[in-house]
């Protein structure tokens, strides 16, 4: 199993650097990553040329980031100097607090012309509705929102920023399926069908709807 996740993350890194490459110049170097963990996207943005700094509350994490990757982290957004080309949340706009304030602080962060790259879990997939009460990604009370691609939307555009593109996170409706089976105390076999249909389901919707979605916005 740890094998197995191992293949997904790093999978996962290039993807993530595959999405941003195309998005941007040779010049659009500078990524900041707010709520960076353990640095692990950072680290493999850097081994590829991309200037890197991070954004961590937990000091554990933050530490690990430092020590393993030799990344600049910081605990406080105004120690953060510069302006970056791209900004990056992957899964974390659901555990800020003070949203409105953080947000306002990245844009103003961020380039003309840059990226703000959103990542989080849709309660409007099938996987959400199966589950209900019992689907991991609700996760209370650490996620303290949950975010329908409305939401998201009219949200971030009234930053006035642009929407680029919506992508799918095609491996989440498996993961969180496998968790919320665990919670209901069921079995890993059904979490496979819940998240294969959940991906079925959003491929054929006219609205897509996965188990979590990737929001480009640009500056």
């Amino acid at each position: 199993m740890n094998k197995l996740y191992k293949s997904v993350r790093n999978y996962a890194l290039k993807q993530k650097q595959k999405l941003i490459e195309t998005r941007t110049t040779s010049q659009q170097k500078r990524i900041l990553d707010y709520g960076c963990g353990t640095g692990y996207f950072l680290a493999h943005m850097q081994k590829n040329g991309f200037e890197v700094t991070g954004f961590e509350p937990d000091k554990d994490a933050r530490n690990v980031a430092k020590r393993t990757h030799g990344i600049n982290v910081e605990d406080n957004l105004n120690n953060i100097q510069g302006r970056f080309d791209i900004i990056t949340l992957w899964h974390v706009l659901e555990h800020v607090y003070h949203i409105d304030k953080t947000i306002d602080l990245l844009v103003e962060k961020l380039e003309k012309n840059g990226l703000l790259i959103i990542a989080v879990p849709n309660p409007d997939s099938f996987d959400a509705k199966y589950y209900q009460k019992f689907w991991a990604a609700y996760d209370v009370p650490r996620h303290l929102y949950h975010f329908t691609p409305d939401v998201i939307l009219n949200y971030f555009l009234a930053k006035n920023l642009q929407i680029e593109t919506i992508l799918p996170m095609y491996f989440d409706a498996f993961y969180v399926s496998m968790l919320s089976e665990k919670y209901k105390g069921g079995n890993l076999l059904k979490a496979g069908l819940v998240g294969l249909r959940s991906n079925l389901n959003a491929l054929l919707s006219k609205k897509p709807e996965f188990s979590s979605q990737i929001y480009v916005f640009r500056k």
